[in-house]
């Protein structure tokens, strides 16, 4: 059976509060298993950091397109000098295992301990994987349906199956950067084996 490295909620399709996302977030620290977010859209990249305040301790942005949405995930996801997400919040993941004047200890912690996800959905962010792994971005996801309905809706896409799109991704970026495919057990070695980590 698998065990549980971590446990998501999905701010893009259902409704959360803050409060909710707080509550789930200190349970989940509870059993010290770490939490992700999948965010709105790509264009509230600029607010990772205080949907990070809530306690969650990886971020996933979708629709992920542009080396501007990468840069400006990196910048607020990650404290300086990686970044310039703003300190504060009693929240944050671990937060109180830190002395309150030991702020560069929790910056250093957590530039090493946070996990920053991209989700591609679409044939651009496909061909421009390369601009999205930039330092900082640990994982490139997929949103298949999405990234389904992109492909149907050009006459002549350069890949017309979603597994060339994972297999072109694999390829065209470092191993630096997880490539990750969510999929059902019977599945895995099939996503795997076209390069997903």
């Amino acid at each position: 059976s698998d065990s549980y490295e971590f446990v998501c909620f999905d701010g893009q399709h259902f409704p959360y509060s803050d409060q909710a996302a707080v509550d789930f977030c200190d349970l989940a620290e509870e059993f010290d298993i770490p939490v992700g977010m999948r965010i709105k859209h790509p264009r509230e990249a600029y607010l990772l950091g205080n949907y990070l305040d809530l306690g969650a301790t990886s971020m996933e942005v979708p629709l992920s397109e542009s080396e501007s949405t990468a840069q400006e995930a990196v910048s607020n996801f990650y404290y300086p000098p990686l970044g310039r997400r703003s300190y504060g919040g009693v929240y944050r993941r671990q937060a109180a295992d830190f002395k309150s004047s030991d702020i560069r200890g929790y910056a250093d912690w957590w530039n090493e301990t946070g996990v920053l996800w991209l989700q591609i959905e679409s044939l651009a962010g496909v061909m421009n994987a390369h601009q999205l792994a930039l330092d900082g971005v640990d994982c490139l996801s997929f949103g298949p349906s999405d990234l389904t309905l992109d492909i149907q809706s050009h006459p002549n896409p350069h890949y017309t199956t979603v597994e060339q799109c994972v297999a072109a991704v694999a390829a065209a970026v470092s191993h630096d950067t997880a490539i990750c495919f969510r999929s059902d057990r019977a599945e895995r070695q099939k996503w795997a084996d076209l390069g997903a980590t």
